[in-house]
């Protein structure tokens, strides 16, 4: 093969292979409050999403404690998951950011109600504090779906 002809051929493999790069999607979460950030970033094939807090989206947290809003906050995973045709299932990794780590096992208790066929890796943090005062904060991380066929 010519030096022409190679280089002819990683020119039409490379933009072959730019043209097949996936563009990054910025997502808001309908209703919500306005924040400075996404509530997911979709990049290749990859759901990232932001930290959820278990607020209402006016923003106001439920009353009750680490129980309501750690159901609150899953349950603005699962929307935002079910935004993008995913699933619980398709959670990969788990971050928990909590204000007391007194409160890991109520937090826990609600938590695994939402992964009940698999458990997804997951690191838990004692913060000093947390948006509008909440007690708990989840991101999390998961696969796209692959579209159908």
């Amino acid at each position: 093969m010519s030096r022409s002809s190679i280089f002819a051929l990683v020119v039409v493999l490379a933009g072959c292979a730019h043209a097949a790069a996936p563009a990054t999607q910025y997502v808001t979460m309908p209703g919500s409050v306005a924040r400075p950030f996404s509530a997911a970033v979709i990049t290749n094939g990859m759901i990232y999403l932001s930290g959820q807090i278990g607020a209402d989206s006016t923003g106001k947290l439920p009353p009750g404690g680490i129980g309501p809003e750690t159901k609150q906050a899953m349950e603005r995973i699962k929307a935002l998951l079910a935004q993008q045709g995913a699933t619980m299932d398709d959670v990969v990794k788990c971050t928990v950011f909590l204000a007391d780590m007194q409160e890991w096992g109520a937090m826990n208790e609600v938590y695994v109600t939402f992964f009940p066929t698999h458990r997804p890796a997951r690191s838990a943090f004692g913060a000093s504090g947390l948006a509008l005062n909440a007690r708990v904060e989840i991101e999390c991380l998961a696969k796209q779906p692959a579209p159908p066929k």
